[in-house]
């Protein structure tokens, strides 16, 4: 009986294993049948994934052309140096070696690893490698698994600094910046590794210059290294744009300001920074755009070192600072073209009307500069001297909120229009400004320092350019321009920008004939700018200024427009802390035009070389005023 039941206990517990062998067996069955055939393609796309690596290659950006279809921004091929990312932390032999190859601190490629977050994306370590690194990294790729060398095309600027904060620069997607834009943009082309324009025409015509990037699908093996090529996808090239900047016009302008900004040093004057721009009065195309110091935005291409990025963004000089558009500086004497003009067209004074200059105003002890006197002025005389004491009257006669009025109609206080980032509005100069932020009552001292073009008004050059173009063009304003026409893929055109009327200017043909006739005496002899200009073939019409400055040196002005009687060009000047403008901003306004209208002349003072000019004394190196003879006025 004991036997029969042990036989039976043993025959049970072996029923029970047998059970339990068949329920694993079936659960293993399930599993198998559910990872092949239901979860199959999933793990099998995995399986790929981490076999296969997906390589974005960049697109070519479009190409800037000037005015006569010479490039100033376009691409070159690049040797560029990635690393795939394993997951795993890199072997220090090979972080050493791979930093001793690209010349850069391997706490830096380091860092690029660790803050990388997108998969198996392709890391780039260095960009634009010379041949002999190339060579050395191809002859011991054995030695560095997942890196790779590709041959990119990389954004190039032919001439550097030149309009650099026109043209803008470039920099690669960050990894915060692409998660935001595909947050925005789900479809978006933008991925890892993706050039973006970052200021300037770049990033306001990003979305033309940038094309689509594509990619190449390549097997690795088990550490990484690429082994094989399995599928493309072709990059899309940017669209090219095409700029109405004249090249030869920007780069005698960049020479202008360089010399001149390097003769004002030498000379004791601590010029920090310049702005040029030139126009067509007829259109508002820009011919030429300079701001100094300027930036080389080869740097941010190529990729930008810690000592170049805190050289610049240390420089108290704001390099990165487009001072045509943004800069904002009191008008000073230009601003008496529309004191001049409000004063004429409202009839507070007549063009034959002469008032007594005693060197100080008799209502208010407002003086010309250093207290000189010029007696009787017309309108005419004292325009062209820039007197104070007359513009004093007119603002005494005029009043504020009539200044304030004119200056809107010329379009100051306002923005241009153009189509850059970063244009200033600039300011007019009001007892409602005063009461806003001051908290203080309007005093008549203050109209008058209105007059000048001083008190609280500001101005950008751009502004300026506008102004003056109008006062040549008979006063039509147009929206001044920098972009002629985008390209369609294949070279036709997908726009055309032309001329665009944003207002007509409420003056009289008469009022405005009185000061066209004005501002040409200013370059006559016997204006303040009289020698600057003597002996030229053509007339010129134009106003120097000097705007007071609270932080240091006084700015100095120089507006002109050419020929007088026909103008097709407009020059606008402004030289920080160069004092007199004749001195400072005139020789840079004279070697411009010199370039548009070919005019050679010969080397040395007062000429087109944009070395010292009125108002400088070349022998002693000290600048004397505004005027060959007359007052030193602003």
């Amino acid at each position: 009986m004991l036997e029969a039941l042990y036989k039976k206990n043993k025959k049970g517990r072996f029923d029970a294993l047998a059970y339990t062998v068949m329920a694993i067996f079936v659960i293993l069955v399930i599993r198998l049948f559910y990872l092949q055939i239901m979860d199959g393609e999933y793990y099998h796309t995995k399986a790929e994934g981490n076999r296969l690596r997906m390589v974005s290659v960049t697109a070519a950006r479009g190409v800037m052309y000037d005015r006569n279809g010479q490039i100033v921004a376009g691409s070159r091929p690049a040797y560029t140096v990635s690393i795939v990312p394993t997951g795993k932390d890199i072997d220090p032999a090979e972080l050493e070696r791979l930093a001793t190859m690209l010349n850069i601190k391997p706490e830096t490629i380091q860092s690029k690893i660790a803050d990388h977050k997108g998969g198996y994306e392709p890391i780039r370590l260095a960009t634009d490698i010379t041949m002999d690194r190339v060579t050395m990294i191809e002859e011991h790729r054995h030695e560095l698994p997942g890196v790779s060398i590709e041959v990119e095309p990389l954004r190039y600027y032919p001439y550097d600094s030149l309009a650099s904060q026109l043209f803008g620069y470039v920099g690669e997607v960050s990894e915060d910046e692409l998660n935001e834009i595909k947050a925005e943009n789900p479809e978006t082309t933008v991925g890892p590794g993706t050039i973006l324009g970052r200021s300037g025409l770049e990033k306001m015509y990003d979305d033309v210059l940038r094309g689509t990037d594509g990619g190449k699908q390549v097997e690795v093996d088990a550490t990484g290294r690429p082994v094989a090529e399995v599928g493309r996808k072709d990059t899309i090239p940017g669209r090219n744009i095409h700029l109405t900047i004249d090249l030869p016009l920007q780069k005698a302008a960049e020479k202008a300001v360089a010399d001149q900004l390097a003769s004002l040093r030498s000379q004791g004057i601590p010029a920090r920074g310049a702005a040029v721009v030139a126009m067509d009065p007829n259109t508002g195309a820009v011919l030429a755009m300079v701001s100094a110091p300027g930036f080389n935005p080869n740097w941010f291409a190529r990729g930008i070192t810690s000592a170049q990025w805190n050289q610049l963004n240390t420089d108290p000089n704001h390099p990165f600072d487009n001072k045509v558009i943004s800069g904002e500086y009191p008008p000073g004497s230009p601003f008496k073209i529309v004191t001049g003009a409000a004063a004429l067209e409202l009839k507070k004074v007549t063009p034959n009307e002469m008032i007594f200059d005693s060197g100080r105003h008799w209502l208010i002890d407002k003086r010309n500069a250093e207290g000189e006197a010029l007696g009787w002025l017309d309108f005419n005389t004292a325009l062209a001297k820039s007197d104070n004491v007359y513009f004093y009257e007119m603002g005494n006669r005029v009043g504020i909120e009539e200044l304030d009025r004119f200056a809107k109609l010329f379009g100051l206080g306002e923005k241009t229009g153009i189509r850059l980032y970063g244009e200033s509005s600039g300011n007019l100069a009001s007892p409602e400004y005063k009461r806003k932020v001051f908290d203080q009552d309007w005093y008549l001292g203050e109209t008058f320092d209105a007059a000048i073009g001083q008190s609280f008004t500001l101005v950008t050059p751009i502004q300026m350019a506008v102004l003056m173009s109008e006062v040549a063009n008979g006063g039509i304003r147009y929206q001044p321009y920098v972009v002629s026409r985008v390209d369609n893929s294949d070279g036709t055109p997908a726009e055309i920008f032309g001329p665009k009327k944003i207002g007509v200017l409420q003056v009289s043909k008469t009022v405005m004939d009185l000061i066209r006739n004005a501002l040409r005496d200013v370059t006559a002899e016997g204006g303040t700018a009289g020698s600057l200009f003597k002996g030229w073939p053509i007339e010129i019409a134009g106003k120097t200024g000097t705007a007071e400055n609270a932080t240091g040196r006084d700015h100095g002005w120089f507006v002109a427009y050419a020929p007088y009687d026909k103008p097709r060009i407009v020059v606008v000047a402004l030289v920080e802390q160069g004092s007199f403008g004749a001195g400072s901003a005139g020789p840079i306004v004279k070697d411009v035009l010199a370039e548009y209208f070919q005019i050679n002349e010969g080397k040395g003072p007062n000429n087109a070389n944009g070395t010292a000019g009125a108002g400088t004394n070349t022998a002693t190196g000290t600048t004397t005023n505004d005027t060959v003879t007359g007052p030193k006025v602003p």
